[in-house]
């Protein structure tokens, strides 16, 4: 077990949850409200955005098709933030024989919000014989942000998903630190309506203790979580895993594994959102690999 296996996730009690959850809704009833709701089906030469519904500044770009049946759609926040009182919904479904990738041309910024929360909730849905790779770039937390922040994941028996979080609290090439503000969560995973993981998010940015233990000192945290139960490609995994470590200088990133009942689950600690994205990158790849016997390329919007 590496240093990775031991980061902490903690949430607040439940009435407490449900106490800052009246004042959450309070602090967005009236603010900036986005919604985007996405259907992707097979039409049998490829997958293709069946249905589509927006509301606010959400949108999606038109689909591309880089590897031919798989449609690859990058989601847009035009006003390039999020402040106190907004709100993001978005939900998408992969229907059955769907084979979608869901990324972001850059980076969700949070910013200072005097103690006004913003919520983001995605809800994701994954059919049998379907896949979804939700492959968001990083969440950047400013000082004095404060961001309720869920996800929910539902699957059904025969659906593949890798989906992924990166979380960067302050701008470390600024040397900024997250000195201030509060981001709470929920992340959950279910399998043929059974909970499969729940992991409760609790950072505030004057918590000493969370930085020092928790965080390890360093400034961005990020989760893989893949559905599969399958010990060879979990020591594939580990291996490469073991490789990462190698390439980058001692320090540089913190990364393990660990296999769930039908669900792997890799953690990364480190300073640099490109470091991660380079190792999440390559487990994405050998994901695939696995499932298709075919290595992609990564999203050219990634290089940009």
């Amino acid at each position: 077990m590496s240093r990775a296996d031991t980061i902490p996730v903690s949430s607040l009690p439940p009435e407490l949850e449900a106490t800052l959850g009246q004042v959450i809704d309070a602090h967005t009833e009236c603010g900036w409200k986005a919604r985007l709701a996405l259907t992707f089906i097979d039409r049998g030469d490829k997958t293709v955005l069946k249905h589509r519904s927006q509301q606010g500044p959400l949108a999606i770009q038109r689909p591309l098709y880089p590897e031919g049946n798989p449609c690859h759609s990058y989601l847009l926040h035009p006003p390039g933030g999020v402040v106190g009182g907004d709100t993001l919904q978005i939900t998408v479904q992969a229907h059955q024989g769907a084979k979608t990738l869901i990324t972001t041309p850059g980076a969700t910024k949070f910013y200072r919000s005097e103690s006004k929360y913003a919520k983001q909730q995605q809800t994701l849905h994954v059919s049998k014989d379907s896949r979804l790779e939700w492959l968001p770039q990083e969440n950047i937390f400013f000082p004095d942000a404060h961001v309720r922040m869920d996800t929910r994941v539902h699957l059904e028996t025969g659906a593949q998903f890798l989906g992924w979080e990166m979380h960067c609290f302050g701008r470390p090439a600024l040397n900024e630190g997250y000195s201030a503000g509060h981001l709470i969560g929920k992340t959950e995973i279910y399998l043929d309506n059974q909970l499969l993981l729940s992991e409760g998010l609790n950072v505030r940015g004057d918590d000493k203790d969370m930085k020092s233990k928790g965080l390890l000192d360093y400034q961005m945290m990020g989760a893989v979580y893949i559905s599969i139960d399958d010990d060879d490609f979990y020591q594939l995994v580990q291996s490469l895993l073991i490789n990462i470590q190698q390439e980058y200088k001692e320090g540089a990133v913190l990364i393990a594994a660990s296999q769930l009942d039908n669900l792997l689950v890799i953690r990364a600690l480190g300073n640099w959102s490109e470091v991660i994205l380079d190792c999440f990158q390559k487990v994405w790849q050998l994901t695939r690999e696995h499932w298709t016997e075919e290595c992609p390329e990564p999203p050219r919007i990634w290089a940009t």
